[in-house]
């Protein structure tokens, strides 16, 4: 069976922590009608939130860990 090879794009958009957890940073932290926003709202966007359970399994695999 080959190894998998890991996805260098999610590599990049995904944090592991040393505990293991994934962490992404938030979609809506760019572009698409910001200066509607609040200042408060684009702060928080810039916050890392948790991947969730049920994609995680998915994203383990597609990073080879």
């Amino acid at each position: 069976m080959p190894k998998i090879k890991t996805k260098k794009a999610l590599l990049k958009r995904i944090k592991i922590t040393r505990g293991g957890k994934l962490f992404r940073s938030h979609q809506n932290r760019t572009g698409h009608l910001r200066r509607n926003k609040s200042k408060e709202a684009l702060r928080r966007y810039h916050k890392p939130v948790a991947v969730h359970k049920s994609l995680e399994k998915n994203i383990r695999r597609m990073l080879g860990i």
